[in-house]
Formats: structure tokens, C-alpha cells, sequence
């Protein structure tokens, strides 16, 4: 019987057959960048195996990244496959306590440090007698750098077999509440979600002779480890580019002029938000009306955003405003919504051209089994699933049904023809003083959707109702001192709540918009790193003013 290709024999492969193809394009500074064929990744990366090899490490031993993404932790990831060990990333975003949990808990024997923005931080997080390598766009470490172990190194040499459930890669989820988990991912399970990725994008955007995609959001996420780096080491004709900062993201759009652009509902408000910023939503919308004119104007659009070759582009990771997908769709951009998580490596649903609808997340992809359960919690079976929670096979019975399915957390409901719709999350449901549920998510998706919203969290636990958290987009917020300013905001947010109250249930109804006085960021602990909201963080730190909030009358306050 044949043996299963894993993702290493196609890596191989392509070394072979497209040596001399660019494989990847890294922005260096100064709008310099530099190329990578399929054979100097792999020299790169062989050359650092044969490093790790060298240091005599445990068979699957974990080696840790923590990095911005660059075409160095690719190659460091491939190296560390090749070496017989695990990968652990990090998001480089996290403080320096959970890098220390992580390296901790993983039991990590090496770090690799890459780019990274708050270096000085983070460091603390890292013990002092962990060996450390640096990758070229690191900041100044002291650690052994990438470049020279690779220069003074020669390459581990033949096609290294992994055994297809051996674990390829530990990925800590961000998590909006406590420690983050271990999820357990093997060489097997990867292989295929990536193959059947890879068919999935073929299936929609043709077998082109080159996909462009951009990597920008976290590698550490799952997101983007599955549906980029995994999916294009599979496919081989996937040209990856990567950004270099947020200032550059426009230009380094506009060099990669992506046929596959995969991103998260926050951007996509945001560069909602930045069009508007140029051109009033009104004015657009009657441009968008003559019939010559609404063509071009739809075209300049996209092509100010980078998009305008994007055959295919995505959304993920959070529920989306259906009026977004709508806006999208109308200047002709094919973007389509889908569901996923840590424990299917990203393989869930996603919609399909003959069957999508906003406010979906599509239907089951090729292999998915779904069902939902009595209580209304989406139950999964993926090719993708987790082989299970590292050093916590005691979560196996929690997680799994008696019959595989994993357990998502997630409440949902299934239309007749298969798509689903995520209603919340099951421990987010809060009953209000009168002892009726309310569900966060959908009413955080309607107040979402305005302009003036750049996200939103629902809350009440206890209260005589619900009532709204917002925080204003990022093109506002220096206005929000200014009287007359304020009254405009006051009088939109009075009118969005009747809006949305006129969709709800009597008991779902809010009562009022409280105005977040800083934004919710990453770094003030307010976002997990995959831009989910912390609602235990956002509560508690303004549970000594809700009492105040619910005496006073005013529909919209500031808090």
C-alpha cells in the first residue's frame, strides 16, 4: 500500500521540480524586498535543521517562534519539521507573562525571535537560560543570528520522512477567557486540510499559473497557518508576499495585487471605513446609481484598496455585518464568510457561489460532518480535528461527544440547504434581571455595521435589560471632546439604537449606548490576538459605573 504524501513530500517535490520559482516575497525596509525561490528556502532552511539536529534534542521536541510573519518563520518552521520536532508559535503581540506560560507549559528546548514591535517588553517573558536565534529582521537581541549558524552550517541532505501522526504543530489558542490550551495537530491531519484547501481555492478562482496572496494576519493563528502557509507549501503556486508594517500595508498591497486575500470583519470595516473617509457613504451610494459611472467608480475603489485582481477574498475569525458582505459584493469583490477554529485547523464551512447568503458562514467543506445539539451548540467532525489538548487528556471527555464530535462552544442554527448561522457563543448567553436570555453576537453584528462603530460588546448580566458598549471608529475618536461633535454622535447612536431595538424581542431591547471612553486594543488586554473581544476584561473594568449608567435616562452617555 502506497504511503500517504505528507506536507513534507510535497515541500520536497517542489524543491525538486520548482526550484528556481519565487516561492516568497520579503519586504526588507526602505521599499526593498527580497525574493525566495523554492531551493533557497530550502537551503535556508535544511542548513537550520541540520543546526537543530546538531543540538541532540528529544524526538519531538518543541521548538518555539515568536515572530511577526516573515518568510523566516516559514523556513525555521520547515527546519524544525525536517530537525524531528514540534512548532510552537507565539503571537507577537503577547505580554511577556503568557510567553512565559507558553515556553513553559510547551516545554520548549529553543526559540526563534523574529520581527517583532515590543521587544523590550516581551523579553522578560523569556528565561535567561533558553537557547535563542535570531532571525534577520529582529530586533536587536544578542542572540545567535539566523545568518551565520546558516552560513557556517552545510544542509541536512535526502527527503526526511515524519511519521503521519506525529505531532507537526502545538497551536496555544489566543482564548477570550483563562490560559490558553495546546492544541495538538499532526502531520496527517495538516496534510489533508491543506490539500483540500488548496482544491477549495482552485475550485473557485481556476488552476492559475500563479496565486498571490498577501500574509498578514497572525501565523501564530490558525487562520492563516492553515488557508496561507500550509495550503501554498501544498499547492506550490502560491506566491506569497508578506507586509512589513501597518504604515506600508497599502504599498505592500499594492506590490503583491493579491488573487486570494483572506482577512478578518475588523479590517474589512476599516477599509470600509477609509473609503468613506475619501467619499461620503451617500455621495458613493448615487454614484454607485448612474449606470456608465457606478462601473468605474466600483473599479477606482478596488484599486485603491489593493483588490482590484482579488478573485476570491475572505472573512473569518468573527461574526461579519451582513450588510458588509453585501457592500463588498456590490463593488464586485467575491467575498465570502466562513467558520473555523484551533480545533479543526481552520477546516470547518465557508460559503460557495451557489450557496451563500449574509449572516451565514457557508456550508460544510468537503469531509465536515456537522450537526447540532439539543441545546443548541454547533458539534463538529473535521479531517482537521485536534488530536487533543497537550497534557490535558483530561479535556477529552469534556470537548468530544461519546461519538467524535468536537464540542465548538458555539450556538447555531442550519438553514434547509445547509448553511449555517452562528447565533453566539453558549457561555456568552446572560439573563437579565427578569430571567430571559439574551445572545450577545447577533445585536453586536447590527451595531457593527454603522460607520461610526468600530466594534461593539452587548452585555447586562442581572439588569433590568441589555445595554450597549461601543467604541467609535478610529476616523472619529479625536473629534469625540469637541460639544458639537457629540451632539452628531448622539443624536446617530439614538437613532441606530431605535434601529436596532426594532428587530428585537421585548427582552433582547437595549436600553441604552454607552460610549467606550479609550479603544479596546491588544495591548491594553481588551482584544484577544485575534481581535475577539474580552468581555470578562471589558466588564469588570466597568462594573463600578453600570449601576450609575442604568439611573440615568440619557439613550445615548459617555462613559
Amino acid at each position: 500500500m502506497a504511503k500517504n504524501k505528507l506536507i513534507l513530500d510535497y515541500i520536497f517535490d517542489h524543491e525538486a521540480k520548482l526550484a528556481d520559482r519565487v516561492y516568497m516575497t520579503q519586504p526588507i525596509g526602505g521599499g526593498q524586498v527580497v525574493d525566495y525561490t523554492w531551493q533557497q528556502t530550502l537551503d535556508q532552511s535544511r542548513r537550520m535543521a541540520a543546526h537543530l539536529k546538531s543540538l541532540k534534542l528529544e524526538p519531538g521536541a518543541r521548538v518555539a517562534l515568536l515572530s511577526k510573519n516573515c518568510a523566516h518563520f516559514f523556513m525555521a518552521e520547515l527546519a524544525i519539521w525536517m530537525a524531528g520536532c514540534t512548532t510552537v508559535a507565539i503571537f507577537p503581540t503577547e505580554t511577556a507573562e503568557t510567553i512565559g506560560y507558553v515556553l513553559e507549559h510547551s516545554g520548549a528546548s529553543l526559540l526563534f525571535v523574529g520581527k517583532l514591535d515590543t521587544w523590550d517588553a516581551q523579553k522578560p517573558g523569556v528565561p535567561a537560560t533558553l537557547p535563542c536565534v535570531a532571525f534577520p529582521l529582529a530586533p536587536k537581541t544578542g542572540y545567535e543570528k539566523w545568518d551565520d549558524i546558516v552560513a557556517r552550517t552545510a544542509p541536512l541532505t535526502g527527503r526526511v520522512a515524519r511519521a503521519g501522526t506525529d505531532i507537526a504543530i502545538l497551536l496555544y489558542t489566543s482564548g477570550s477567557t483563562g490560559t490558553p490550551k495546546g492544541v495538538m495537530h499532526s502531520f496527517e491531519r495538516i496534510t489533508k486540510v491543506a490539500e483540500n484547501i488548496a482544491k477549495d481555492i482552485k475550485s473557485r478562482i481556476g488552476d492559475l499559473d500563479e496565486n498571490r496572496i498577501l500574509s498578514y494576519l497572525p501565523l501564530a493563528h490558525v487562520f492563516e497557518r492553515a488557508w496561507v502557509e500550509c495550503m501554498s507549501m501544498v499547492d506550490g503556486k502560491t506566491h506569497v508576499f508578506f507586509a512589513e508594517s501597518l504604515d506600508t500595508f497599502v504599498q505592500d498591497l499594492n506590490r503583491a495585487r493579491p488573487t486570494t486575500f483572506i482577512s478578518v470583519p475588523r479590517l474589512w470595516l476599516k477599509f470600509q471605513h477609509g473609503v468613506f473617509a475619501k467619499m461620503p457613504p451617500k455621495k458613493l451610494e448615487r454614484l454607485f446609481k448612474i449606470p456608465i459611472l457606478s462601473g468605474i467608480v466600483k473599479r477606482k475603489v478596488l484599486k485603491n484598496l489593493g483588490l482590484d485582481q482579488a478573485l476570491l477574498a475572505g472573512s473569518g475569525s468573527a461574526p461579519i455585518p451582513a450588510e458588509l458582505i453585501t457592500w463588498y459584493r456590490n463593488l464586485g469583490l467575491n467575498l465570502i464568510e466562513g467558520y473555523a477554529m484551533s480545533e479543526d485547523f481552520a477546516y470547518s464551512h465557508n460559503s460557495t457561489p451557489e450557496i451563500n447568503a449574509p449572516g451565514c458562514v457557508g456550508v460544510p467543506l468537503p469531509g465536515v460532518q456537522v450537526r447540532i445539539s439539543d441545546e443548541g451548540e454547533i458539534l463538529i467532525k473535521s479531517p482537521g480535528q485536534l488530536v487533543g489538548y497537550y497534557k490535558r487528556p483530561d479535556l477529552d471527555a469534556e470537548v468530544f461527544t461519546a461519538d467524535g464530535f468536537f464540542r465548538t462552544g458555539d450556538r447555531g442554527e442550519r438553514r434547509a440547504d445547509g448553511l449555517l448561522k452562528i447565533t453566539g457563543r453558549v457561555k456568552e448567553l446572560f439573563k437579565t434581571s427578569k430571567g430571559e436570555y439574551v445572545a450577545p453576537a447577533p445585536i453586536e453584528n447590527s451595531l457593527n455595521a454603522h460607520p461610526l462603530v468600530e466594534m461593539s460588546m452587548v452585555s447586562g448580566l442581572g439588569q433590568p435589560a441589555a445595554y450597549a458598549m461601543v467604541v467609535l471608529s478610529e476616523e472619529v475618536r479625536p473629534k469625540q471632546k469637541d460639544p458639537a461633535f457629540r451632539k452628531e454622535v448622539e443624536a446617530e447612536l439614538t437613532k441606530l439604537l431605535g434601529d436596532v431595538n426594532s428587530h428585537l424581542v421585548n427582552h433582547e431591547k437595549l436600553q441604552m449606548i454607552v460610549i467606550a471612553q479609550q479603544p479596546w486594543t491588544i495591548e491594553n488586554g481588551f482584544l484577544t490576538p485575534t481581535m475577539k473581544i474580552r468581555r470578562a476584561r471589558i466588564e469588570g473594568e466597568v462594573s463600578s459605573k453600570v449601576d450609575a449608567w442604568y439611573g440615568v435616562s440619557g439613550k445615548v452617555q459617555w462613559s
